[in-house]
């Protein structure tokens, strides 16, 4: 099964809209296999004191039964468990054993990494929690995804993940793509703007932070010219790589179109999108 080091964590006041993922979907064969509603959640408690009034913030938000709500149109052949934990100090989440964990680590690390106050690109504090949260819960749903439907993954699964997660978190409102993007981005920015802890990071399973962030605008980029022509003008993201974008993310599109659109129950979804829910709160 795949561990995976994450850069980002969880806010409390704002995570997942359970109906933007109804919006990721408009048509496709429902499969024979499995059934929806397969998602469990755990809030387990804080091994560190320090931890716990996170515990019960992210607990207050519904934070997981939000995420809960926005998997269930899967069709799964068996549960899979979302939970946050405390991991002996290690800022990390992960995929293995039909559990998706998060660690309170993790997420503090997060909080810690927001910025106090919009930068000059325009992140917000609550964009700089909510992106890289929504993520991590994203990506390592791609994990689960890969595993529970045995779907065939060319190259690294790391990165077949984070291109899971971006193309869903493109799928939801423009005016809250925006900030989800932004957010995730950030953490990948800030990430690569430290020295690294690791001893070889260049044989890691992950690619280089740097090479994350490149990655997830150029997604972003390749469906959305217009949202996000910006970035390539900002220079944020180079010219030369833009000009394939488009054809990045309409590779993307094929492969979830083929191996993951089959295996959502539309039913759950027209329920979804009828609540209308939002990835930020307005409070």
């Amino acid at each position: 099964m795949t561990r995976r080091e994450c850069p980002g964590a969880l806010c409390g006041a704002a995570l997942v809209a359970a109906a933007c993922f109804a919006l990721t979907f408009s048509s496709g064969a429902i499969a024979a296999e499995g059934k929806p509603n397969q998602i469990r959640i755990d809030y387990e408690r804080p091994k560190n004191a320090v931890h716990q009034p996170l515990h019960e913030k992210i607990k207050e938000a519904r934070a997981l039964e939000r995420m809960q709500r926005l998997l269930s149109p899967l069709r799964l052949p068996r549960p899979l468990l979302l939970k946050t934990a405390g991991c002996d100090g290690d800022s990390n989440a992960w995929y293995e054993d039909d559990t998706i964990t998060v660690c309170y680590e993790y997420l503090d690390e997060t909080l810690r990494n927001a910025p106090q106050e919009t930068t000059p690109e325009g992140v917000t504090r609550v964009d700089a929690i909510v992106g890289p949260t929504v993520e991590v819960f994203l990506h390592e749903a791609g994990h689960a995804v890969f595993d529970y439907l045995s779907v065939p993954v060319l190259g690294r699964e790391e990165d077949a993940a984070d291109q899971f997660a971006a193309y869903f978190l493109l799928q939801f409102d423009k005016s809250e793509v925006r900030r989800l993007i932004a957010g995730a981005a950030y953490a990948y920015h800030l990430e690569a703007s430290k020295p690294s802890t690791k001893k070889n990071p260049f044989a890691d399973e992950h690619g280089l932070p740097a090479q994350r962030f490149y990655n997830v605008l150029c997604i972003a980029y390749g469906a959305d010219s217009m949202l996000f022509g910006d970035v390539v003008e900002k220079g944020y993201l180079p010219k030369e790589r833009a000009e394939g974008c488009a054809d990045e993310y309409a590779q993307l599109d094929r492969a979830i179109t083929m191996l993951i659109k089959p295996h959502i129950d539309q039913t759950q979804v027209k329920r979804l999108r009828a609540k209308r829910l939002h990835w930020f709160d307005a409070r």
